[in-house]
């Protein structure tokens, strides 16, 4: 066993690292970024697009920089380096924007739900649902895991091909001017994709679940930059369907693209779509939370389950007392900032005040007689 207490028979292969981050990445931000993306960057939102995909390429590797000092997850890695207290301080807010995201995605989703198909069934019947699905997954273990990240993304890649069929009646004209806005509104529209390029983080509670972890880092950088790839390609579709100012103003683009799609034998094909989109929500779900009561399992050393169930009751209370817009929208206001500043403030922290320590150790073993 490694020091987060992970027996060899409960990893994976490090290949899989590539669909655990893509699968991630993918999911409930895809279908409404480019209307907050259009509002700061508009036309040149592709260039905030890249800068993200350039900013959690250099996440991942701070992370793997992290590990290869101290082998284990993020609390190891915060214990060694602030002792146990303050680490512990630490992991329990990297714990807790866990949870939120998880119940963030969840309720996000049921939101689609409610506007696009079933306005009357009570949203806390879908949470149940959901967190009974979450939690069966869960029980299996991170194998299972890993096996519906894979499958998620296997299924799924043929809903890129269907945003094409918009092109037939796409101005191309829309995606001029370029480079006319300020390098702020640029920045502020890299900030606004955060919900469609989070998730790689969780590396940090699932890397010893990772056989020879270090060898892993080449398939985390490839499912970021497909995700990367793939964010690029639905807003530049998108910014030549509408023009910017319809951009700004349809809060759903991926699905109301999808909406003009018509067979005889299928009138509302967005159905379809957001059906389909369960399959790819699923991992969004899952992982978050599952690296939510895996670190409350380390810390305080219960068993997986208590948490898992003190979770389940919570999001459904939620659903059940409080689930609307409003709370919807201070749920996202509060994931986006907390993101943004826990990758940008701790985890350079976390790695410079390893690396000083490491220096230290190795200059008294010189100095040693």
């Amino acid at each position: 066993m490694n020091q987060a207490g992970v027996n060899e028979k409960y990893k994976v292969s490090p290949f899989y690292v590539f669909f655990l981050v893509h699968s991630m990445q993918t999911g409930i931000g895809i279908l409404s970024f480019q209307r907050v993306l259009a509002k700061s960057a508009g036309t040149d939102g592709w260039i905030s697009i890249l800068l993200a995909g350039l900013i959690v390429h250099t996440f991942i590797w701070i992370i793997y920089k992290i590990f290869s000092i101290v082998p284990g997850d993020i609390i190891s890695a915060s214990n060694h380096a602030f002792g146990k207290w303050v680490g512990n301080f630490f992991s329990l807010l990297f714990i807790l924007y866990c949870f939120f995201l998880g119940m963030t995605i969840i309720n996000s989703y049921i939101n689609v739900i409610h506007v696009w198909m079933f306005s009357e069934v009570p949203s806390w019947a879908f949470a149940f649902v959901f967190m009974t699905l979450t939690y069966c997954i869960i029980s299996g273990g991170f194998r299972t895991i890993t096996g519906i990240a894979f499958l998620t993304v296997g299924v799924s890649y043929w809903l890129i091909f269907v945003p094409f069929y918009g092109l037939k009646y796409s101005e191309f004209s829309n995606v001029l001017p370029i480079f006319d806005h300020t390098f702020m509104e640029i920045m502020n529209g890299t900030r606004s994709t955060s919900l469609s390029m989070i998730g790689f983080e969780m590396l940090l509670m699932y890397y010893p679940f990772i056989k020879k972890a270090e060898t892993s880092q080449k398939f985390a950088h490839g499912g970021a930059l497909l995700s990367t790839l793939l964010t690029l390609l639905i807003y530049m579709v998108s910014i030549v369907f509408y023009s910017e100012k319809q951009l700004v103003l349809t809060l759903w683009p991926t699905l109301t693209i999808t909406s003009i799609i018509e067979f005889p034998f299928i009138q509302r094909f967005e159905y379809i779509i957001i059906s389909w989109w369960t399959i790819i929500i699923i991992p969004n779900m899952v992982i978050p939370l599952w690296t939510a009561s895996r670190g409350i399992k380390r810390i305080f050393n219960v068993q997986q389950k208590y948490p898992l169930w003190v979770m389940f009751l919570l999001i459904l209370l939620v659903n059940i007392f409080v689930f609307d817009i409003d709370s919807l929208y201070i749920l996202n206001k509060i994931i986006n900032p907390y993101c943004v500043s826990f990758l940008i403030l701790y985890l350079p922290l976390l790695y410079v005040w390893l690396q000083i320590k490491k220096t230290k150790k190795n200059s008294s073993k010189v100095k040693a007689p």
